[in-house]
């Protein structure tokens, strides 16, 4: 399957196991591989010795480690495999994840039946306590339902809905990576489940009015979200869409001063609102914005300070109204505008 890990781990008792034989078997593109081997670090040394990358322990209670290969963003986990294949293959989550190749070629190993599974597009445990074991799986599950179009099967859905309140306790990492993953669909499933509720999201915001997980997720869980790591951009971006109040209306001035207080989100922003209305009227405005401003905050001759910003934003304002056009306007704006503050 990879030639790579066969080389390095030539007649030893090593398997390729997880997501990455599910992909194989769907006839899915196979990006990161896992691999079951007795001594997790010594692979991931040498895979990386022999073909360049990082390898780095991927978490100490289990001994796992992973390469990440330079220049792209494949990666290659090495997990432990103390006690042979089948009951490591027991410890998985869902069937279709419980298949193995050995890395030398040969016949797969699947004593949970998960490629009839795979046939049937059926999500199914492979054992009862699955979700207790890793709560992460309660999303997993939902998500794979999503990406591959599969299904749960009674059994395991019933385990996921008495299992709801264990959906906090995995890191926030985690949750956020799957929920990324998910579609609107794959959110209108956890609702249905009670997976979405426990997380502190709800369906009412516009969550299907644009294309975008990072969108979805404002949508979702609104001021929730700052539960999550989520990133500096993403806070700031979900702070510019939960604050944003539409244009009044599509004059010149009303306009800029919505493009003021949500670019480079304004087209979201809009979404956001429901007020898609006043699109054509954003993107001709992004279009004609000159790429210069008319004067630059040190030409003011003012002391530092929040002043000058806000001249410079007047100037900007009435610049896109079109009541002023050349740079000796907009200083002459700025004189009566600081002699009018030195009045106060």
């Amino acid at each position: 399957m990879d030639e790579r890990v066969e080389e390095i781990l030539h007649g030893e008792d090593a398997w390729i196991v997880g997501g990455a034989v599910r992909d194989l078997l769907l006839g899915r593109p196979v990006v990161d591989l896992d691999v079951a081997f007795r001594e997790p670090r010594d692979a991931a040394h040498r895979f990386a010795r022999r073909y360049g990358g990082a390898a780095f322990p991927l978490s100490e209670r289990h001994g796992a480690w992973r390469v990440a290969s330079s220049g792209s963003d494949e990666t290659v986990d090495f997990t432990p495999l103390p006690s042979g294949i089948e009951v490591d293959l027991a410890t998985r989550d869902f069937t279709f994840n419980a298949i193995a190749i050995p890395v030398g070629g040969g016949d797969p190993v699947d004593p949970h039946g998960g490629r009839a599974d795979l046939e049937a597009r059926i999500v199914r445990a492979v054992s009862d306590g699955i979700f207790r074991d890793d709560p992460i799986r309660l999303l997993r599950a939902v998500r794979l339902e999503d990406e591959l179009d599969f299904r749960m099967d009674e059994r395991t859905e019933a385990l996921l809905r008495v299992s709801t309140e264990l959906v906090s306790r995995p890191a926030g990492e985690r949750t956020l990576a799957e929920l990324r993953r998910m579609s609107p669909a794959g959110y209108r499933r956890l609702e249905e489940v009670g997976l979405l509720e426990p997380l502190g999201g709800s369906l009412d915001g516009p969550f299907e009015a644009l294309d975008d997980s990072d969108f979805r997720l404002v949508a979702v869980f609104g001021e929730s979200l700052a539960r999550l790591p989520i990133s500096r951009n993403l806070q700031r971006y979900s702070s510019v869409l939960l604050r944003a109040r539409g244009p009044d209306d599509t004059s010149a001035r009303a306009i800029h001063r919505f493009r003021r207080s949500t670019e480079p989100w304004a087209l979201h922003a809009l979404a956001f609102l429901d007020a898609t209305g006043f699109r054509e009227a954003v993107e001709e405005a992004r279009r004609m914005e000159p790429r210069e401003p008319l004067v630059r905050g040190d030409e003011l001759g003012l002391p530092p300070g929040p002043e000058i910003g806000r001249i410079l934003a007047l100037i900007e304002e009435e610049r896109a109204a079109g009541t002023i056009a050349t740079r000796d306007e907009a200083l002459t704006l700025a004189r009566a505008q600081a002699d009018e503050e030195g009045s106060k």
